[in-house]
């Protein structure tokens, strides 16, 4: 079993600080633009406009100590896990997008959270099921 984590590109968004990054991804939000390495590119065959996706992305800039954290209101603590933070054991952001464009090698989609640069790990088809 091997332990490496292989970055398959970079996202494109108009956050270039912590603060200027809303605390979750937003439907209507900015464009940003999912772009893959050229290894990866023909990964994205199948994928089509309109169809959502799970995009993973690494938060490289996370305290990843945290086990629990004050949430945007004053004095309520929640754990790590009950929260949309970057900071976590492992900093992976996750989020379920529309696929406004796919190029050769690049997704648009709107609303991302992240900072310009940040590394994506994985995307996936959302599938969503129905609770019995």
């Amino acid at each position: 079993m091997t332990t490496e984590l292989n970055f398959i590109g970079a996202i494109s968004t108009p956050y270039t600080e912590i603060h200027q990054c809303p605390n979750n991804i937003q439907f209507d939000g900015p464009l940003c633009e999912v772009t893959l390495y050229d290894e990866f590119k023909e990964g994205l065959t199948g994928l089509e406009d309109g169809q959502q996706v799970l995009i993973l992305y690494w938060l490289y800039d996370a305290n990843r100590a945290a086990v629990k954290q004050p949430t945007c209101r004053a004095g309520v603590e929640k754990g790590t896990f009950a929260l949309r933070s970057p900071h976590r054991p492992n900093p992976i952001g996750a989020a379920v997008l529309t696929i406004e464009k796919r190029e050769e090698g690049r997704l648009t989609v709107r609303g991302l959270d992240c900072l310009n640069g940040t590394k994506v790990i994985d995307i996936k088809p959302a599938i969503y099921r129905e609770l019995l």
